[in-house]
């Protein structure tokens, strides 16, 4: 069995060296792929690198994540295989769908411990403290993700920045409807979270984004989460992620009235 496993790693590293040393093809080099970093900084950086040294540090992840899931004989698996009834719902009341203040509705979210135990602790622990009420959603890419997390308050989201959480194994994959914590790097997950909004973002699982629950209900909810500004700068022209720590709310009502935010946050 050791050797089953010895053989399927050196498979499984030539695969991925063969990919992430190609000319562009890495995941880090697609604009639509790119944008999963927690802020700007991280994002900017990884752009201006240059395909080599993004390629090998890519690759060096890559290759950590499938020699641990080769060793530990797990691989991510259909988010709705395992149906554990041991997380929680929370439900999220938005405002402005659609970019209309008085158009609202509800989603709600289902945590599975038994996908990302650690992820699951602390978006529980935020849930309860309402951390996301007044929350913007403040980047949003159809057909891929929608992405929040940063609190309006500077001060309460600063408690958090150097609040790391470990990394939990990509268990599941991401499809349409999961939720997922964004990061700058590994070890690096805090406040921002993602859903996924495609069944086509799989190549997230090799990058090591790991589903912590899933959209049970509203779906139709989350597709109407105003678009209309598009990706966040420096890349785009939406919300820059540095203003949002630094100003809050107050910069967001001001430049982008019409992003989505959550009036209210309860956990049943």
């Amino acid at each position: 069995m050791f050797a089953v496993k010895c053989a399927a790693i050196i498979a499984a590293l030539h695969a991925i060296q063969a990919s992430a040393f190609s000319t562009h093809q890495s995941p880090l080099t697609h604009h639509r792929r790119v944008p999963l970093y927690a802020n700007n900084q991280d994002l900017e950086t990884a752009n201006n690198d240059g395909p080599s040294s993004s390629s090998r540090r890519h690759a060096a992840l890559q290759i950590s994540a499938a020699a641990a899931a080769v060793v530990a004989g797990s691989y991510p698996s259909d988010a709705h295989a395992e149906d554990a009834d041991t997380g929680k719902l929370i439900e999220f009341t938005v405002n402005n769908l659609d970019g209309d203040e008085g158009s609202t509705g509800t989603f709600v979210i289902k945590t599975h411990p038994e996908w990302a135990p650690i992820g699951v602790e602390r978006f529980e622990a935020l849930a309860e403290s309402s951390f996301f009420d007044g929350c913007r959603v403040f980047r949003v890419l159809p057909g891929f993700v929608s992405q929040f997390g940063i609190n309006g308050n500077p001060e309460v989201q600063a408690k958090w920045r150097s609040q790391n959480l470990r990394d939990d194994p990509v268990r599941v994959t991401n499809k349409r409807g999961t939720v997922v914590f964004a990061t700058a790097g590994p070890n690096t997950r805090t406040t921002q979270l993602f859903i996924n909004l495609s069944d086509r973002n799989s190549f997230l699982d090799k990058q090591g984004f790991s589903p912590l629950g899933e959209v049970v209900s509203g779906m139709d909810v989350v597709e109407r989460f105003y678009s209309g500004y598009g990706e966040g700068a420096p890349a785009g022209k939406g919300p820059n992620q540095g203003l949002i720590q630094a100003k809050g709310n107050e910069y967001l009502e001001s430049a982008y009235p019409k992003l989505s935010y959550f009036s209210k946050v309860s956990v049943k």
